[in-house]
């Protein structure tokens, strides 16, 4: 793990006076940052977008240092490739390897430190599911069989009537949905600064409920909206309540809300890099109680094919063939997880494109590359 130079609370010092000479982008083209910008928004959320705080509990979990030197080396597009290539290609600003409950590895860059929190996009996904397992634990939600009009009966007579709890985790509602990042004019990014529920009434039917799998962050939006009049509670104060003061996060979070004052369930909760290896950990180990005794997994097994790179679909995490899975934000943010190895490893990033194949593949390759040398 990298020793710095300066202690916690002179870095953090530090970071603060820097940042405030730096000026912050524009809510306004939030998906259209420049890297520059990209680097100072990401870390500042709170400053930037209205917030609600997901509040920490009273004890922190400790993820100690393993104490031993930890790097790799391995061949990618004929090239020899370590972590700071790795890092530097593509843009990363928090990596951390946890195996065992110890910190293996621990980087920083661009600008950030270990104190800054760091936005999540559609990881936040895996968070909001989460949040239906605890529901249906505490006996809010009835079940994933539950009709969605039941909890938000503004839907009803829209093409979500016969749409399950099932089908909006697992991204088959059958709903017509466009989630190019790039169109201004799609569906994703109209969404931006509208009341979520008004919006996603408008949308019509392109297949049956439960058939067809179709990428959809409104639908997750919607997935919040669920969980929030189910409970009568916001997002971040339920998240607060069943995980984060429980799993012994080191800060508190905090999550965008919406046109409408609520938090966006597809997107946007703000973190340390620790605080994603301890959700991480939270959930690789069951939940603690806090959700159905199968729900990790069937929550992380495949429950429909994806359409993109051959990965499965679970109740919005990526699943992969080896029984690994990954919460996967736009950007180049991922929490991937390996129960059989006990590992799980976090990178949160900069890229210049929402999704950019050559980056993930040099994301993968980092991923295998530190799997095989753990397993020496």
């Amino acid at each position: 793990m990298r020793r710095f130079v300066v202690g916690a609370a002179v870095a953090a010092l530090i970071s603060t006076a820097a940042l405030a000479a730096e000026q912050l982008p524009s809510p306004a083209n939030f998906l259209f940052w420049t890297p520059n910008e990209q680097a100072v928004g990401y870390r500042s959320i709170e400053k930037i977008f209205p917030v609600n705080t997901v509040k920490r509990g009273a004890s922190v979990r400790e993820l100690p240092a393993s104490g031993k030197p930890f790097d790799v080396s391995y061949d990618l597009q004929n090239k020899k490739w370590n972590t700071d290539a790795f890092m530097q290609a593509n843009d990363v600003s928090g990596l951390l390897v946890v195996k065992d409950g110890k910190i293996v590895l621990e980087r920083y860059g661009l600008g950030r430190t270990a104190q800054d929190r760091w936005t999540s996009f559609s990881v936040a996904k895996s968070v909001t599911s989460t949040l239906v397992g605890a529901a249906i634990k505490d006996g809010a939600i009835s079940g994933l069989d539950a009709q969605v009009t039941a909890y938000i009966p503004e839907l009803k007579g829209s093409a979500y009537d016969g749409v399950k709890v099932r089908d909006l985790i697992t991204m088959r509602s059958g709903v017509k949905w466009d989630e190019n990042y790039a169109d201004p004019k799609s569906d994703v990014n109209r969404l931006i600064g509208q009341p979520f529920v008004p919006f996603m009434k408008q949308l019509p039917r392109a297949h049956p409920p439960g058939t067809v799998f179709n990428y959809n962050s409104g639908e997750t939006n919607l997935v919040g909206v669920l969980v929030m009049q189910a409970t009568h509670k916001t997002l971040a104060n339920y998240l607060s309540e069943k995980i984060w003061s429980h799993m012994g996060a080191e800060q508190d979070a905090v999550w965008i809300k919406g046109q409408d004052g609520n938090e966006a369930g597809g997107c946007c909760i703000s973190m340390t890099l620790r605080d994603y290896a301890r959700f991480g950990l939270f959930f690789m180990e069951g939940g603690e109680g806090a959700l159905p005794a199968d729900w990790v997994q069937q929550a992380s097994s495949k429950q429909t094919a994806s359409d993109f790179a051959g990965l499965g679909y679970g109740f919005l995490w990526w699943i992969h063939d080896d029984g690994t899975y990954e919460a996967i934000g736009v950007f180049g943010q991922s929490i991937f997880i390996s129960p059989k190895e006990n590992l799980v490893i976090v990178t949160n990033s900069a890229w210049p494109e929402a999704d950019a194949i050559p980056r993930y593949i040099t994301h993968d390759a980092y991923i295998a590359a530190v799997r095989k040398a753990l397993a020496k």
